[in-house]
């Protein structure tokens, strides 16, 4: 990886340990490649699933020893916490009713916190966490992986360098097609909780999707949301939560966007895609082709940016870890944020002050995210009215 960190040894890996990710879990087995990709951590404890027996034989699938494998999340905190050898860092890959109870006990031991997205399920529960974690002297990584995309980081820079001048309009869409029909009455796991309130949340597409999106237009433009203006639907019938969403948005300044989030979109397999367009140009960059970046200066041709190609920036070269012209994606995505929360921790063991060009989303951009979602449930009841986050 081209980062400044990766030739920087600040001593031994960083020990993690891990909350869910058991037998069968596919975001777990995402985390513990992404942490390894750069070398930086070693699992060596968990707690991978609510069932011991399941927890035990998934451990023992990792070829941790049983006496580093737990039944129970606050015992491993409390157990790991005493230990010489205990965990420097937490991943929190549970459903999101478990994300806030799996984070405290870690938090309030000085643990390092990364959890996957969307901070918790409900907005109290947020409110919550975001409190422990700013008194907490451990860090709060939250998992938004597409922030870590090398043409991300360079929509990220051009936006803020000015090179589209005063943004004006914000497009983000997110379609998928794999809950069209009734999926969950099939037993499949995934598509089992993300359609559940009770572990997913009053939000469906829009807090499992919809809330990337949203996130993805933030980072990009820096913008701050003021308003918006909802319609969640349910098509499919029996289904609990939205599987499709149309959100209006105003931000701060002046500037409107536009976000559509569905998992009802026949042919679209996971097609995020973001457009900004400002007073002096645009650009275009889409998740299935996320090496590049399109961008049209006004009155100009139509431009061709590539992850490590000319006119690309150092926030893009950061990102990056091998040559042109062979893909980087969403396994890359999640080992930058992890390779960034390692510079964080390495910074603070050796008592420095963390780099300033490390970038990643913290448990303030998870509390935004579940207001996001909160807000939406909110204007879609009262008719699409326009609403404010209740941060």
């Amino acid at each position: 990886m081209a980062i400044e960190g990766k030739s920087e040894d600040h001593g031994r890996r960083i020990r993690l340990g891990m909350v869910g990710g058991g037998r069968d879990a596919f975001i777990g087995a995402v985390h513990r490649i992404a942490a390894r990709l750069d070398d930086q951590f070693e699992l060596v404890a968990g707690c991978f699933s609510s069932t011991a027996e399941k927890s035990q034989a998934s451990g023992s699938d990792l070829g941790l020893p049983p006496d580093r494998v737990y039944d129970d999340f606050a015992a491993m905190a409390r157990h790991e916490a005493r230990l010489k050898d205990g965990i420097e860092a937490v991943a929190i890959v549970t459903p999101n009713h478990v994300h806030f109870a799996a984070a405290k006990p870690f938090l309030q031991r000085g643990i390092h916190v990364i959890c996957d997205k969307p901070l918790t399920a409900t907005l109290p529960e947020a409110r919550k966490l975001a409190v422990l974690a700013e008194k907490s002297d451990a860090l709060f990584v939250l998992t938004h992986n597409y922030t870590g995309y090398p043409m991300v980081r360079q929509a990220h820079e051009m936006v803020a360098s000015g090179a589209l001048g005063e943004i004006r309009v914000v497009q983000v869409e997110y379609p998928q097609d794999w809950l069209t029909e009734a999926t969950e009455a099939t037993g499949q796991k995934q598509a089992a909780w993300r359609t559940d309130p009770a572990q997913s949340g009053a939000g469906g597409c829009i807090g499992d999707i919809g809330t990337h999106a949203f996130n993805l237009a933030s980072f990009v433009t820096g913008l701050t949301l003021e308003a918006l203006a909802a319609d969640l639907h349910r098509f499919v019938a029996g289904r609990r939560l939205d599987d499709n969403s149309h959100v209006m948005l105003r931000f701060e300044g002046g500037a409107k966007g536009m976000l559509w989030s569905s998992q009802v979109a026949p042919g679209n397999e996971n097609a995020l895609k973001l457009r900004v367009y400002g007073t002096t140009g645009g650009i275009e960059w889409s998740q299935e082709e996320p090496n590049t970046l399109w961008h049209s200066p006004f009155g100009e041709p139509r431009r061709r940016l590539t992850r490590a190609g000319a006119g690309t920036g150092p926030a893009a070269a950061r990102m990056s870890r091998i040559p042109p012209g062979h893909p980087e994606g969403y396994l890359e995505g999640f080992a930058n944020i992890y390779a960034e929360a390692a510079r964080a921790i390495r910074a603070r063991r050796a008592g420095e002050a963390m780099p300033a060009e490390v970038v990643f989303p913290t448990v303030r951009d998870g509390l935004i995210g579940v207001a996001f979602v909160d807000a939406c449930v909110r204007s879609s009841a009262r008719n699409s009215a326009w609403v404010r986050l209740a941060l």
